[in-house]
């Protein structure tokens, strides 16, 4: 029986093709470095001819003995080279936490990610995604979002084959009570050429 190590599941999937109305084919990018609870958004993407530039992530601080989330989310900021209109998308959200400030490329778009994720605790507190980074197109610059620092950076995804990311979908636990909460568990991107 072959036994992968953690570092291992790091490794990305350009899994499948996703067709969206009104844009060209869309390969998806995702990670098997993050964890499976919640139920997964609907995807949403740039509007046609845009590309995302920049991100930003809803991050709830540290609760010292309460119950963290880290990541709640994450918005994709879109332009169109053409128009120069700017617009943002976003998926499913957790409920806690403040948007962060937006991370953008100074050349190209965002092509490829890494998630920073904690395992999962046993009868600790599970926080999930902590953090992510993209890569630009333009000069392979990275932008890491302001996120928290549990958990361990799993490998990059494959890049875009053509164009660039333009839709995103997350997956989101919804709040669970006097539960553990952990808001975004994964997220998958999607490129358009």
């Amino acid at each position: 029986m072959l036994r992968l190590s953690l570092s291992t599941t790091y490794l990305l999937l350009l899994s499948w093709v996703h067709v969206v109305p009104g844009h060209t084919t869309t390969p998806q990018l995702s990670v098997l470095y993050s964890t499976q609870w919640g139920d997964w958004g609907v995807t949403e993407m740039c509007p046609v001819g845009s590309y995302a530039d920049g991100f930003s992530i809803k991050v709830e601080a540290q609760q010292g003995s309460g119950d963290d989330t880290a990541v709640n989310g994450i918005r994709l900021h879109c332009f169109d080279p053409s128009s120069k209109q700017r617009t943002t998308v976003q998926s499913s959200v957790g409920s806690w936490g403040d948007w962060t400030a937006v991370k953008s490329c100074e050349t190209g778009y965002l092509a490829s990610f890494m998630l920073r994720v904690e395992s999962a605790q046993g009868q600790g507190d599970d926080t999930s995604v902590n953090n992510i980074k993209f890569i630009c197109s333009g000069t392979g610059a990275q932008l890491e979002g302001d996120g928290l620092q549990w958990g361990e950076w799993g490998h990059w995804s494959r890049k875009c084959p053509r164009g660039a990311i333009c839709g995103l979908r997350t997956r989101v636990e919804e709040p669970q009570g006097w539960g553990d909460d952990t808001a975004l568990n994964d997220v998958q991107f999607f490129c358009c050429k």
